[in-house]
């Protein structure tokens, strides 16, 4: 199988959320003949041989007027290299695309994850052969294309190592872009209910801003916390290359979600896989969360809620705690490996 694959960038040191990606090439790979990567921006990679990388310029601050051209000379140019396509959550890329492909009788598949159902995806839809999502909360788009076949987590990356959680305090912790879509207030008003009840719990954030535009978002959550006293027990961290996350999971002892994107959040799985309990108010969490759902799932918003459970899993003892980590590693591990989601991924184009 020779395969084409449209993302948005390739960064195996990638301070945002999509350093993983490199992962996922790196696993296609293992499996397809030839892989050609085209990406709106390329920067520091180590991939095997069969790879290559194409950019589109955004690392070299080029137009979007060159975008595009650099986008159709590469697919053109590349043409005879490659027999399937597979876009990575963007759309735009099978409307520019899409006509071009099926004329020249390459199959096309889109992953997408999102709540959003917008007009790019719904012409993307129309073009595309085949669509992925992890759950089906994550596609929100009615279509008989769509394929559910979890998400990709790297589990030999994502390991606990409970030997180095250091600190005294009850650690929380959160990983994310700085955006309102993630409700970072529900987060911090449960954290200052939680002082009346325990004063040694602390929260990381880990993040940077999605868009230039979201800073003013993020002065507002560093605003809030000087205003609620909790500066010395809230940090915001900034962000870290995806390689160096797993090391801020091992140290800490519970992960917190408020997102409200509607699709699974990879973050999620990445702290289940580490064997840290994990708390969402994401419906798509509820299934992955098994039997342990009714202490691991909150109301959306509802920092009291979100506050008692957190109470309720720091007065679980060793036992149950043990028990909730193990169910939610061997979850990730049957459901949402990278190894199992890539082989799906190509049995699928290849019926």
């Amino acid at each position: 199988m020779k395969l084409l694959i449209l993302t948005q960038k390739v960064d195996k040191n990638d301070d945002g959320v999509l350093g993983f990606f490199h992962g996922w090439v790196n696993e296609f790979a293992k499996h397809c003949e030839q892989v050609i990567v085209i990406a709106l921006e390329a920067r520091d990679y180590d991939l095997p041989n069969n790879v290559k990388v194409l950019s589109l310029g955004k690392e070299q601050g080029k137009s979007r007027l060159k975008y595009a051209f650099n986008f159709y000379k590469y697919i053109w140019s590349e043409r005879k290299n490659y027999d399937n396509v597979f876009v990575h959550m963007n759309p735009e890329y099978i409307v520019l695309g899409g006509l071009f492909w099926r004329l020249m009788g390459k199959k096309i598949g889109l992953w997408y994850m999102h709540k959003s159902v917008d007009l790019k995806l719904r012409l993307a839809e129309k073009l595309t052969y085949i669509i992925f999502s992890a759950t089906p909360e994550s596609f929100r788009l009615k279509t008989k294309k769509l394929n559910i076949t979890g998400h990709g987590i790297d589990v030999e990356q994502f390991i606990s190592k409970d030997s180095l959680i250091k600190n005294k305090a009850f650690r929380v912790v959160t990983v994310g872009r700085i955006s309102p879509i993630k409700d970072y207030e529900t987060l911090i008003d449960a954290i200052k209910i939680l002082q009346k009840y325990n004063s040694k719990i602390e929260l990381d954030i880990i993040g940077g801003v999605g868009k230039a535009g979201q800073e003013k978002y993020l002065e507002s959550l560093k605003k809030k916390v000087k205003n609620d006293g909790l500066e010395e027990v809230i940090n915001f961290i900034g962000p870290v290359p995806t390689n160096n996350i797993v090391n801020y999971l091992q140290e800490s002892n519970l992960f917190v979600n408020t997102s409200h994107t509607g699709s699974l959040d990879k973050t999620i799985l990445e702290a289940m896989s580490c064997g840290l309990i994990t708390i969402s108010s994401n419906d798509s969490s509820k299934n992955v969360f098994g039997v342990h759902q009714d202490k691991l799932f909150f109301k959306l918003k509802d920092s009291s809620d979100l506050s008692q459970k957190i109470i309720g899993i720091i007065n679980l003892s060793e036992h149950e705690k043990e028990k909730i980590k193990l169910d939610l590693r061997k979850e990730v591990e049957r459901s949402h490996n990278l190894e199992d989601l890539i082989k799906k991924i190509i049995f699928i184009y290849q019926k």
